[in-house]
């Protein structure tokens, strides 16, 4: 039954990776669940890729069973200004320019034609991540709140917010002189200059991750709120700091909280294998579940490596590969008994199973909250981004995993060492230990009165009713 008074509307822009859809689809849904209109905004590349994963040619309709539901979710989609067939990841520095060139008249546009559309609107809110370029601007010139949603660690957040005393102190540009200590960031604990992430270590390497992300956090200082995919127990200090420059709420992880998981909304987009039958064929704790997420393209010397190393260890195994044609030859007839090679599946599906007790990966941060979650300790293997940064909270901070080579080569024997610390013997038991703990904090965060449930409840009330006094407050200490 339609009510009677406006509701407010929010327009959301999620970044356009795997990792960075995932929360704020979960985020749009719990909006809309506390009575907001939510208009989600995908890209129509991306809407293409999640549609031929799920129903191989057609329009996936990603919010259906949100709306049976009474939530008040649109869906539409927008050009980036790039063809269908245009590679984005192979062309990188050539897409992200053309984005942060030509996509901010796009979203303008686009906003204002929203607005127009729902004139009834009690309000409108633009939340979009944080590492777009574009959207200060665009909240001013349409005088609109803007919500910048931080769907990683309030760590890496805090660096890249705190890029001025990093050049002040001469850490950046990184000159590569040697692992020195950073102790000086407010709320992030010591940091050594190696796990800063990969765009600090070698700007060079992609030169337009640097410049996105300078662009991105000059606008993010002038947002009015910040939401955090993190839990304020996990990261105190770091939140404690940011806050005291402008208001953010920690409402993380996103994608665990009951509404999202009853809710199947359509967000993957490669299509999933069922690891289920597979899985419960398996001891307890038995199966060492291996992915390096989305994005990262490990080379044929390292699959080798890793396929040879689980061959020492005779350890079952999951290992999500997009194609197999860099394994040994022999390997899957070697392991068909005690291992599972599937192109992609459901991340939280595998990990909640009983039969896994160990996660090899990359350190993306959707997969460390997600092995968090599940209780699931980790070898860790960053390759770029915020991943080097992750690794450090997961191993120096929170003791919840370890490292597959230290920096160094990739080796048969390491990998199968740091599998059998992982998955067997006193390392083990104390690592399982201490991410049984990290695990209650986050399933703690999402009672009644946990932390994310509060924070988020706050977060909705001021949105409500707008902050704008508490910001002058904080500008006046600025």
């Amino acid at each position: 039954m339609a009510e009677s008074h406006p509701r407010p509307h929010a327009i959301l822009f999620p970044y356009p990776y795997q990792g960075h859809i995932t929360p704020t689809v979960d985020l749009a849904v719990n909006l809309a669940s506390r009575a907001f209109t939510i208009t989600y905004v995908q890209l129509e590349f991306v809407h293409h890729a999640i549609s031929k994963a799920h129903d191989g040619v057609g329009d996936v309709d990603f919010f259906v069973e949100a709306r049976k539901s009474g939530l008040d979710i649109r869906y539409t989609t927008m050009s980036d200004g790039f063809s269908l067939e245009f590679d984005r990841d192979l062309n990188l520095s050539e897409y992200w320019e053309g984005m942060m060139r030509d996509f901010p008249a796009r979203v303008d546009e686009l906003v204002g034609s929203i607005m127009r559309s729902d004139a009834s609107a009690a309000a409108f809110y633009l939340v979009a991540d944080t590492l777009y370029t574009w959207p200060a601007a665009v909240a001013k010139n349409h005088n609109v709140v803007n919500v910048s949603l931080w769907t990683a660690a309030a760590t890496w957040f805090s660096i890249n917010y705190h890029l001025d005393l990093l050049i002040e102190n001469g850490h950046l540009p990184y000159r590569g002189n040697g692992d020195n200590c950073i102790n000086y960031i407010p709320g992030v604990r010591s940091i050594s200059s190696k796990d800063l992430m990969s765009y600090m270590q070698d700007p060079d390497a992609v030169p337009v991750l640097m410049k996105i992300v300078v662009k991105a956090f000059e606008q993010v200082k002038n947002a009015d709120f910040i939401l955090c995919n993190t839990v304020q127990e996990l990261e105190p200090e770091c939140l404690s700091a940011l806050n005291l420059k402008q208001p953010t709420y920690a409402i993380g992880p996103m994608n665990f909280s009951s509404d999202f998981t009853k809710m199947n909304v359509e967000k993957s987009l490669w299509a999933e294998s069922d690891c289920t039958q597979w899985l419960n064929s398996k001891p307890p704790a038995s199966v060492l579940y291996i992915s390096f997420g989305s994005i990262v393209q490990i080379n044929k010397k390292e699959i080798v490596e890793i396929a040879h190393g689980l061959l020492l260890s005779h350890v079952n195994f999951i290992w999500i590969l997009r194609t197999t044609d860099a394994l040994p030859v022999g390997f899957q007839d070697d392991v068909k008994e005690r291992g599972l090679i599937v192109p992609w599946c459901n991340q939280n599906t595998v990990l909640s199973s009983p039969a896994v007790g160990g996660f090899l990966t990359h350190c993306g941060w959707n997969s460390v909250l997600e092995s968090m979650w599940s209780g699931v300790p980790m070898i860790c293997y960053p390759f770029y981004v915020d991943q080097p940064t992750n690794r450090k909270l997961v191993v120096d901070d929170w003791k919840i995993g370890i490292d597959l080579c230290d920096g160094g080569r990739v080796t048969s024997e390491g990998v199968a060492s740091k599998i059998n610390m992982l998955m067997r013997g006193k390392s083990s038991i104390d690592l399982r230990e201490e991410i049984k703990k990290v695990s209650k904090i986050l399933r703690n965060a999402f009672e009644t009165d946990g932390s994310s449930q509060r924070n988020f409840d706050q977060f909705v009330d001021d949105l409500r009713v707008g902050l704008y006094s508490r910001r002058e407050e904080i500008g006046s200490i600025k």
